[in-house]
Order: C-alpha cells, then sequence, then structure tokens
C-alpha cells in the first residue's frame, strides 16, 4: 500500500472524522457532525476531505469506516430482525437454552423460536447424535409460516468439527431460501452459550449489514467514488464490504480499536497509554506491540454476554461536550454531544461546558472567550485540575505496572488535558490527533482468526497447528487480503487436561495487507 490513496472514516455518536492518506502520508483531516442517516455525514465528511487535499475521487484506491450503527441497533434495540435459533445439541446443553442470559426486552425483540435438535460432536468430534433433517425441516417451516427471516445455526463443539452445522445450513436454505443463515463456527471462539449469543446477533442485524454497505456504496456513487469499501472489525483490522454485510457484528467495538491504532501510527509508539478524549466519553486502553490490549473476558453487548475479543478500554463521562456544575464541582457524565456548537457558552448557548472551561482556560481557542469573562479564575483552574485528575486515576488503573509509561492524547476533547499527566514518561499530542480515529481505520490491514479444539490422538501438534494457521489464512483472505501477504500474528495454545485424548485449544490469528 506504499503509495495507495485511501480514505479512512470513524462515525461516532457525536462527530464524523475522515482522513485521507497516500502510502504512509497524510494529506488531509476533517470533522463532521454526524447525521441521523450516518452516510449522509460520511458523505459530507468524504467531500470536505477531498476538497480539502485536491484529490478526485478517481484517485481514490479504498475507503475504510469504522462505525458504531450496529452497536448503537443492538443497544437502543431498534432495527433488530426476529431470529430463528437452531441448536445442534442431541440430549445435550438442554438445561440452558438459547437466549437464557440475555436482557428481557433484547430477547422479546429478537426471539423468532428456538429448535433444540439432534446433532452436535464432543470435544474429540465423536457424534452425539445423527443429524435429523425432518426436525429441522419441521423447525423451518414453523419460521417460514410466522414471517422469521433470519436463522441462527449453532453446533455443540461446532468449532472442532463444522460440519454438522454446515450441512443444516444447506437443509434451511432449502426451506428458507431467502433467509439470512449465520454459522456459529464463523462467528464465536470456545464456549457454547456465548457463541451462540453472537451468531444470533449477527442473524439479527444481517439485514441492516446489508442496508447499511448497500447506502454506503449508492453515496460513494454518487460522489465518483468507485473503489473497494472496507469496514473495521473489532480487533483493529479490516473486511471487506461483502465479508461485512454477512458479519456485522464483527464491527461493534471497532471505534476505541481505531484511534489506539491511529495513535501508534501518528507517534511511531508500539507500547504506550492511548487517551481518546471525544465529545461524549474518555476511552483509555493500552497499545501492546502496535495493537490495542485485549481483554481476556469476553464483550458483553448491549448486556448479552459473547466472547469477542475486544480491546481492554475503559470508558467514562469526560468530552467536550460533558456538563459543568458548581457546588459541589462537577463534570460529566451528562453532555450536550453533538450540540455542542449551539449550547456551549463561547458558541452563544446557556449551558457551560468543559469545552468553555478549556477556552477560559487558554488550552484552546473556540468561539467567543469573551462570553466567557465572568467565570471565576479558581473555578476555572479548579476545574482544569479535576479533569486532569478523573483521567489520570484512570490511567493508573489501566498501567501494566507503577513505571512510567509514554501517553498518546488523541481525540478532538484531548485539549482539555493540560501539561504532562502523572505517571508518564511523556504525554504527546501528535499532528491530526483530533482524527485519529480515522487514520486508524485507513491504516488497517485484514485479519483471520479460527479458535479450535483438537484432539492429538492420531496426528501432531505441528500438523494440528499447520491446518489452523491455513484456516485463518483463508478467512483473512476471503475478508480482503492478499495471499502472499498474510502472516501469523497470534497463537495461543492451552493443554486441556481434564479432557481425555490429549486435547488442546488453538487459537489463531493472522493478519495481511489489502488485496486492493
Amino acid at each position: 500500500m506504499s503509495g495507495l490513496v485511501r480514505i479512512g472514516i470513524d462515525v461516532g455518536g457525536t462527530n464524523t472524522d475522515a482522513a485521507l492518506l497516500r502510502g504512509g502520508k497524510v494529506l488531509a483531516t476533517i470533522k463532521t457532525a454526524t447525521t441521523a442517516d450516518v452516510t449522509g455525514g460520511v458523505a459530507n465528511a468524504i467531500r470536505a476531505v477531498l476538497d480539502g487535499s485536491g484529490v478526485t475521487g478517481a484517485e481514490v484506491g479504498a475507503i475504510m469506516i469504522g462505525t458504531t450503527h450496529f452497536l448503537n441497533a443492538v443497544v437502543e434495540g431498534r432495527q433488530l430482525r426476529k431470529v430463528g435459533i437452531l441448536r445442534l445439541c442431541g440430549r445435550a446443553t438442554r438445561a440452558l437454552p438459547p437466549m437464557v442470559d440475555w436482557p428481557a426486552d433484547l430477547r422479546g425483540i429478537v426471539d423468532g423460536g428456538a429448535a433444540l435438535v439432534d446433532g452436535g460432536v464432543q470435544f474429540d468430534g465423536a457424534p452425539i447424535a445423527r443429524l435429523d433433517a425432518r426436525e429441522i425441516r419441521a423447525a423451518c417451516k414453523a419460521w417460514r409460516s410466522a414471517g422469521i427471516g433470519a436463522v441462527a445455526i449453532s453446533s455443540v463443539f461446532a468449532l472442532v468439527d463444522a460440519r454438522m452445522e454446515i450441512e443444516a445450513a444447506e437443509i434451511c436454505a432449502e426451506e428458507m431460501p431467502d433467509a439470512a443463515i449465520s454459522l456459529s463456527h464463523r462467528i464465536g471462539r470456545t464456549g457454547l452459550l456465548a457463541r451462540e449469543s453472537a451468531t444470533i446477533l449477527n442473524a439479527s442485524l444481517h439485514a441492516l449489514g446489508q442496508e447499511t454497505v448497500g447506502a454506503f456504496r449508492s453515496a460513494f456513487q454518487r460522489l465518483g467514488l468507485f473503489c473497494p469499501l472496507y469496514l473495521a472489525q473489532n480487533d483493529g483490522t479490516l473486511m471487506g464490504a461483502d465479508y461485512a454485510e454477512r458479519h456485522p457484528v464483527f464491527t461493534i467495538a471497532s471505534g476505541p480499536t481505531n484511534s489506539m491504532r491511529g495513535a501508534a501510527f501518528l507517534t511511531g509508539l508500539t507500547d504506550a497509554a492511548v487517551i481518546d478524549v471525544g465529545g461524549t466519553t474518555t476511552d483509555i486502553g493500552m497499545l501492546v506491540a502496535g495493537f490495542p490490549r485485549v481483554r481476556s473476558e469476553g464483550a458483553e453487548i448491549g448486556g448479552i454476554p459473547t466472547n469477542f475479543r475486544v480491546p481492554d478500554v475503559y470508558s467514562f463521562g469526560l468530552g467536550g461536550g460533558s456538563l459543568v456544575r458548581s457546588a459541589p464541582l462537577a463534570i460529566g457524565p451528562q453532555s450536550v454531544g453533538f450540540r455542542l456548537a449551539e449550547k456551549a457558552l463561547c458558541f452563544g448557548g446557556d449551558t457551560l461546558t468543559a469545552t468553555d472551561i478549556a477556552v477560559a482556560a487558554g488550552l484552546v481557542t473556540l468561539g467567543d472567550p469573551a462570553r466567557l469573562r465572568h467565570l471565576d479564575a479558581g473555578f476555572v483552574k479548579a476545574a482544569v485540575e479535576k479533569m486532569k485528575a478523573d483521567v489520570e486515576a484512570v490511567l493508573d488503573r489501566m498501567k501494566p505496572s507503577a513505571e512510567p509509561i509514554p501517553a498518546v492524547l488523541v481525540g478532538g476533547g484531548s485539549v482539555l488535558l493540560e501539561g504532562q499527566l502523572a505517571g508518564t514518561s511523556v504525554s504527546l499530542r501528535p499532528d491530526h490527533f483530533g482524527s485519529a480515529n480515522a487514520i486508524g481505520a485507513a491504516i488497517a490491514q485484514v485479519s483471520g482468526e479460527v479458535d479450535r479444539v483438537v484432539s492429538l490422538e492420531g496426528t501432531t501438534r505441528g500438523a494440528a497447528l499447520e491446518q489452523i494457521v491455513e484456516d485463518a489464512r483463508n478467512r483473512a483472505v476471503e475478508a480482503g487480503a492478499r495471499a502472499e501477504s498474510v502472516t501469523l500474528a497470534e497463537l495461543e495454545e492451552t493443554p486441556l487436561s481434564y479432557l481425555p485424548g490429549n486435547a488442546m485449544r488453538i487459537a489463531v490469528k493472522v493478519v495481511g495487507d489489502l488485496a486492493a
């Protein structure tokens, strides 16, 4: 991608950021207001960044988008489809039915009826029960008559042997030709309930994924952009638009990841704390070898436990739009959000915000500082110190040790923080800090992951590992990677001594450059 012209976009709740890069050089960045329809704000940002750089649409080779659109849909319980849930389990696992740990409101929106049928395998691939096509066809007919248009299929130990899921999907496709079918071995990691829940979420978001990606494509064509489109994934890598349509759930936690990858790119640091201050929240995470440190436990999305690998990020209510109150002094978590330009005092509004404090303290020049002359200097100083102290307290919790580490400040709201932060060896605010999230989307690679339990009886560790790496490589290529560029990025091996047969869990991640 040495000379590839690409546009990175990050759609947040308050702002939509865009960055235009040629190879490793940032040509232009822009920040615009997020719009209710998402695509409108994205189109505005692209138009502005092209105008600001003098680059034409015909020169752009790829567009990368990170968006909270699908996460918001889950959190708000909107635009979700009802899903028919097919679990291949035989007599096993029936004590814990699908969606047993979902919040009641979301379960009511998504649950289209569950069928627990014969099938599934043991950890070593031995069948629990043979697949019964008649049971599956009966379930599909019931869902079809109820108007269900999405099906989530999960099999016990599908990560050991996925053939039953694939066969079940073929049967469902015969009975429900227009249904969106999601398979758990392509969605989640080890652990039936969490993997099943992730698959249900993906099936429920499928129609929204098609609608959103289609809207992006149409908007870009109107702008004269006919290049490949990619969406940012939870782990800071990319997937092609076609792949994203089928797997929208993989975009759920892409926002903080983009900011951290952008911070690494802008500073050259591979190990550091990243503090991303936006309009409403501050996200603090750790870079390890250039990528975000990952949470050891799975992500909880909208109150639903899943086993997605997501960045270990702490978020709290401090941003440029945070409300500031006195007696006692309090900042956030309430925020004026995207209405900052009309509500903040410095812009002629009637609400005291954190941005007003930064302007009054001389940390940034915005609006009309004369509107803030009435603020007491002691109060302004105390507010600035509190914002800094709140960030330092969270940073101290997130650091791997008591030793000082570099910190990178990104996001438009990072101007709220004055001077070097306690516990850091240096506190950097690089060029283009306000659009680090969009830059992170633009520079991302493509990944493929496989998490599998294998029995080493009758084979060797090397042979099992080789097959799993090859499967991960194939997934990366399917997601949009150039085959010859794919390399092994992560390898996790866990002997499962409590299982017979010399069992081992192997988790592999590979990354590669864009095929474009």
